[in-house]
């Protein structure tokens, strides 16, 4: 009897076993804890609403990044604890998104889409729809977005970024151009293949014949703050030495890239390293970095694009300090395109206007594109799909 029943005993285990695997989830996530919540849940007129179980919570609010100034939405209490507001219509687009309970900020715990950055996390959620068919994950031939770590002396540390290379470039000995691509403040290098969706977008433009095939670098701008840096009070004007740490402190970067990133990406991968084929783009505060790096080393990208950035208050002081720059006659030659692009809500309007009136007034060729919007991924991502189709020459052919 014993005997018969350790074999029982195993029989049923066996069989629970097999349960276990033939059913995935129903034992390996655990018991269900609470109601069922889906958040967000995109409806087909394109509404989304948010929920969130917060059984002690006071008050909660949804800010997201479709709401212009300081706006946020707050949710309702119903049955079960469960919170909830329903947004929109929504133009079709990808999002970004936070709740704050009680006065913590926080991602929505029950979506797992999450946006990094060096300053926090966002939930982001996508609505799909024509207007959103350029960024779509659709079925055509993927690149890969590569994370590449190396070390940089500039910085005397181990540093990443993000590496788009094109569909077949495993399979060939083709060498490519390539484009640097720059996030903005508070964001590092995972920003423009995450909430920017610059490996769909650029994908899409592949596929449908409107882009030559590139590599991007997406390096991370981000760079540690140095412990002697003053202290910049905002509306205040610097002093002279924290003017001067300033700028040491942006040039930083202009060395990053030039003396590390570049070198390293041209060794690693198959490029083509000159001139014709580099481009450098980047918005906020990377087209802050890509005007620095532009104006200090004006011979070594063909095609610039400066997105939501500009020269700040004080034009005339720029235009002293860039003399060189503005006054070298070779500049139309070196660059091809010079682009600026930004929205007649965004806060660096009047400074990336101010920024095309001074290249034109030294007879430096460039194009300002006002778009709708503000200082928001909405928009790069719109900037960087106009901008890709016109890089290296007249884009590809679709056979």
């Amino acid at each position: 009897m014993r005997r018969s029943a350790i074999y029982r005993l195993g029989t049923m285990v066996l069989l629970g076993c097999l349960l276990f695997v033939a059913v995935p989830g129903t034992m390996a996530q655990g018991p269900q804890r609470g109601p069922m919540i889906v958040s967000p849940e995109v409806l087909p007129d394109h509404r989304v609403t948010f929920r969130i179980q917060a059984p002690k919570a006071s008050e909660i609010t949804l800010r997201g990044d479709w709401m212009e100034g300081t706006a946020s939405e707050k949710l309702s209490k119903g049955d079960q604890d469960i919170w909830s507001v329903t947004v929109g219509p929504l133009v079709p687009d990808f999002y970004t998104y936070t709740l704050t309970v009680d006065g913590v900020k926080t991602i929505d715990p029950r979506n797992p889409m999450v946006k990094q950055g060096n300053t926090g996390l966002d939930s982001m959620f996508f609505v799909p729809g024509p207007e959103a068919d350029f960024e779509d994950n659709k079925p055509v031939p993927h690149g890969q977005i590569r994370q590449v770590w190396y070390h940089s002396n500039t910085l005397g540390m181990q540093r990443r970024m993000h590496v788009y290379a094109p569909p077949g470039y495993d399979g060939t000995s083709e060498r490519y151009p390539v484009f640097y691509l720059l996030h903005g403040g508070g964001d590092e290098d995972s920003g423009w293949s995450t909430i920017g969706r610059a490996g769909f977008i650029v994908d899409n433009l592949l596929a449908a014949g409107k882009a030559k095939p590139m590599l991007v670098v997406m390096p991370n701008g981000s760079l540690p703050r140095p412990a002697n840096m003053p202290a910049l009070t905002p509306g205040t004007t610097p002093s002279p030495e924290a003017r001067a740490a300033l700028a040491a402190f942006q040039n930083r970067f202009t060395s990053e890239l030039m003396k590390e990133i570049v070198p390293f990406v041209e060794k690693n991968f198959r490029v083509i390293a000159d001139r014709d084929h580099r481009a450098l783009a980047g918005l906020s505060m990377g087209g802050g970095q890509t005007l620095q790096v532009v104006t200090t080393n004006p011979d070594q990208f063909a095609y610039v694009a400066v997105w939501s950035a500009g020269i700040g208050r004080n034009a005339g002081d720029w235009e002293t300090r860039n003399a060189a720059f503005l006054e070298n006659p070779k500049i139309n030659d070196w660059i091809k395109l010079f682009s600026i692009s930004v929205g007649d809500k965004d806060f660096t309007l009047s400074g990336s206007q101010a920024l095309a009136e001074v290249l034109t007034k030294h007879g430096i060729k460039n194009q300002l594109h006002l778009s709708g919007g503000g200082h928001t991924w909405i928009n790069w991502r719109h900037y960087l799909n106009d901008l890709v189709p016109r890089l290296f020459g007249a884009a590809a052919q679709k056979p």
